[in-house]
């Protein structure tokens, strides 16, 4: 791809569409570095770029510069940075999460009242041809009575000559 980036896949569900495909810019990026800071392979970085600073600083590696003695006020401060620009960005993410879980149930809200018209049509659809079905068993009924009482009326007009 020379240059430019790979298209996404598009969604074909409204709310995803609204949500992802149709997502500014900034919105993304929360997204992707709220769900970057939520796993594993973030904890397990953080933990040991921490334990990396604190070697370092308290002499275990030796032969490094001490940059940020005990009681580590450098990485408080980075931690503190990092807690500043994290709680906004997981606020923004929690908020489009529960937007996304608003237009998913309005969603299903009125897919369930297609359905529930569509099976209200079903339903008189089935009346109308019970309805239709019983009168033709009543004409059927009718025509076997009257062929029956014709047979009985003249016994000789069933015998071939």
């Amino acid at each position: 791809m020379s240059g430019t980036r790979a298209a996404r896949a598009r969604y074909r569900h409204p709310v995803n569409q609204k949500m992802v495909d149709d997502a500014p810019l900034g919105a993304r990026i929360a997204d992707h570095v709220t769900g970057f800071m939520g796993s594993w392979k973030f904890i397990v970085i953080q933990t040991v770029l921490v334990s990396i600073w604190i070697a370092v600083n308290v002499g275990i590696l030796a032969g490094l510069i001490k940059f940020d003695p005990y009681p580590f006020i450098l990485l408080n401060l980075a931690f503190s940075t990092q807690a500043a620009y994290a709680a906004p960005l997981i606020l923004l993410a929690s908020n489009r999460t529960a937007q996304s879980d608003r237009l998913t149930l309005e969603h299903a809200a009125s897919v369930g009242d297609i359905e529930e018209k569509q099976n209200v049509e079903l339903l008189r659809g089935n009346t109308e041809i019970l309805k239709r079905i019983v009168a033709l068993e009543e004409q059927i009924l009718t025509l076997e009575k009257t062929i029956v009482g014709l047979l009985k009326a003249d016994p000789g007009a069933n015998q071939a000559p």
